[in-house]
């Protein structure tokens, strides 16, 4: 995988980024911050299953959108101390294309997170939340991550267009860093991507998915 290049971003007229690379968009085109709740939240029982401490990783940054609604979601709930929030992710966005993203969603925006961009910084708070992002392929950097998840959102491209984020060893890979009792949540029910995550350790399950999708994923370790 190529990571000397940038992103390479385009923008629909609605205001959506598309990855060039992947040509796919980074969000639903309808509501990225509504499906980012409704696959990633509530796939993974949040804020139900908040506790102080609570960690989510994540494979695919992008936008930083799931960042941004996990952290609304965390303050809401008041719980005392804080959360940790880990990201892996190849291709980073820059910070205008990040805040050009976040344009719809006015009441999400967090210039704490885009001054941490701009400094090249990939460890920063955000509120509560702790947050560390993981630069670099993440077949590489997932297996010596020192860290454990108590939720997965599994948000890379198309597994059609971006089959590296899907492969078998790195589902397996999630699945040894993921704590008892933890699962994953994805937008994606594709086949082989289910059949990885069952092999892992998981128990999945199809739920609804957002918008024009009809079937997403989630799991729990079996």
């Amino acid at each position: 995988m190529d990571r000397g290049a940038g992103p390479q971003i385009s923008w629909r007229a609605d205001g959506v980024p598309v990855s060039d690379r992947f040509q796919d968009p980074y969000y639903a085109l309808s509501d990225g911050a509504a499906e980012a709740a409704h696959v990633f939240l509530t796939g993974n029982g949040l804020p139900g299953r908040f506790r102080p401490g609570f960690r989510v990783a994540e494979l695919g940054f992008g936008t930083g959108l799931n960042l941004l609604v996990t952290a609304q979601a965390w303050a809401a709930a008041g719980l005392p101390g804080g959360m940790t929030f880990t990201s892996f992710e190849a291709f980073p966005m820059g910070a205008e294309d990040m805040e050009r993203a976040w344009a719809r969603w006015p009441g999400l925006g967090a210039e704490v997170v885009l001054d941490a961009v701009r400094a090249g910084r990939t460890r920063f708070h955000l509120g509560a939340v702790r947050v560390e992002l993981v630069l670099g392929d993440a077949r590489e950097t997932l297996p010596d991550w020192a860290g454990m998840a108590d939720a997965w959102y599994l948000d890379g491209f198309s597994p059609a267009r971006n089959p590296e984020l899907w492969e078998p060893a790195l589902m397996a890979a999630v699945a040894a860093h993921t704590a008892p009792g933890g699962g994953f949540a994805t937008y994606t029910a594709a086949g082989h991507v289910r059949r990885a995550l069952a092999a892992a350790g998981f128990t999945v399950t199809r739920r609804a998915g957002f918008g024009a999708k009809r079937h997403m994923s989630v799991g729990r370790l079996a």
